[in-house]
């Protein structure tokens, strides 16, 4: 049987469109057909390092020549609803950077515009690919390890004054949100690809030494459906960095450290007392992929071809996004709980994220 190949199309040509091309250059059935960017310059140079592909100064002008099969969008978050929806419009498939839009509101809307165009939408959470991802996902769902009890979130990044400086970051206008959004949303999507849906947010907002409206670190309770309790701390003040989730079963403490992926070496399981003779059916499997978007985009492609839904690396495009707007809504609220039920229909946050940050830098040391 012949397979036919994913014809795709890149909006965006920064950094991050260096991985999706390079996904969709490594997949045997897919092909970059056309690109395009804000300034034409940089989308010929990203061209002419990636095969050639047409290049357009436009979107519509791109999807009314070339028609493709998967658009895959790598621009800001402001503008991920208009050319998600035009991309539907035009039949395609959407593949969307996170976050994958700036408010629910939006998110709803290019939902819906997926399904009224029978295309799908998935949105890139790297975090989650990777085969020890996968396997520790299967010892928590086949309940090989026992009850999962209770986990730790760590995203304690650095960005320093000069990285705020940028006129659009730090502002919620522009960004969004701080590093809960932008940076602790990777985190959040593992916690909750490992562990499923949510049931209740606590938190509160921080702004400790940087000169930015929103935050620059965060501190939430979460509780998930299946019982378990999460302290989540997101920073962007802490010179030591590390990306990493503690979850503590019946059976086991599993554990990852790493910072921008991980791989087999960055992940531990630790049995309980009295559990050391099953440790070793809980081993990694002896084959390793690390996360990466390629593994990603990969599946996401295969399920295109086959005319299938998309998998758990990339499906519930708003799960993690329902995570970080509660913390939000809750810190507005001064540290209310916030449910599924309170966000679905919540009068602000839904519309967008800016809340009241509790301005640590000027008190006294």
């Amino acid at each position: 049987m012949t397979v036919r190949t994913l014809r795709c199309a890149i909006v965006g040509t920064g950094a991050v469109a260096h991985l999706h091309a390079r996904a969709v250059g490594a997949h045997p059935h897919a092909e970059l057909v056309a690109v395009t960017n804000l300034t034409r310059s940089k989308a010929d140079e990203f061209a002419r390092a990636w095969g050639a592909p047409a290049v357009y100064d436009t979107l519509d002008e791109l999807l009314d020549a070339e028609h493709p099969d998967v658009v895959l969008i790598c621009t800001p978050p402001g503008v991920h609803r208009e050319q998600t929806i035009a991309a539907f419009a035009a039949g395609a498939h959407v593949v969307v950077e996170k976050p994958p839009a700036p408010s629910l509101d939006e998110l709803d809307e290019m939902r819906a515009a997926a399904a009224a165009a029978d295309r799908q939408l998935a949105v890139v959470f790297q975090q989650r690919t990777g085969t020890a991802a996968a396997h520790v996902r299967t010892l928590l769902q086949s309940g090989a390890v026992g009850r999962p009890l209770i986990a730790v979130c760590q995203t304690l990044w650095y960005r320093d004054a000069e990285y705020f400086a940028v006129p659009w970051r730090g502002q919620w206008e522009t960004e969004g949100g701080g590093t809960t959004l932008g940076h602790g949303i990777h985190q959040l999507d593992l916690l909750a690809f490992l562990l499923g849906d949510w049931a209740s947010v606590q938190g509160r907002l921080w702004r400790l030494d940087r000169e930015t409206q929103t935050e620059d670190a965060s501190t939430a309770t979460v509780t998930f459906a299946n019982g378990v309790v999460a302290q989540v701390v997101t920073s962007a003040v802490s010179p030591r960095q590390i990306s990493s989730i503690r979850l503590d079963t019946q059976k086991a403490t599993i554990s990852v450290e790493h910072l921008y992926g991980h791989g087999h070496e960055n992940w531990k399981i630790t049995p309980a007392p009295g559990f050391e003779a099953e440790a070793d059916a809980w081993d990694l499997p002896p084959l390793e992929e690390r996360s990466d978007h390629g593994p990603l985009l990969r599946d996401v492609f295969d399920a295109l071809l086959a005319g299938e839904q998309l998998p758990p690396t990339a499906d519930e495009p708003a799960r993690s996004f329902e995570l970080v707007a509660a913390i939000y809504a809750s810190a507005a609220a001064d540290g209310a709980v916030v449910t599924p039920a309170d966000l679905a229909v919540h009068p602000t946050h839904r519309a967008g994220f800016a809340s009241p940050v509790a301005d640590m830098r000027d008190v006294d040391s």
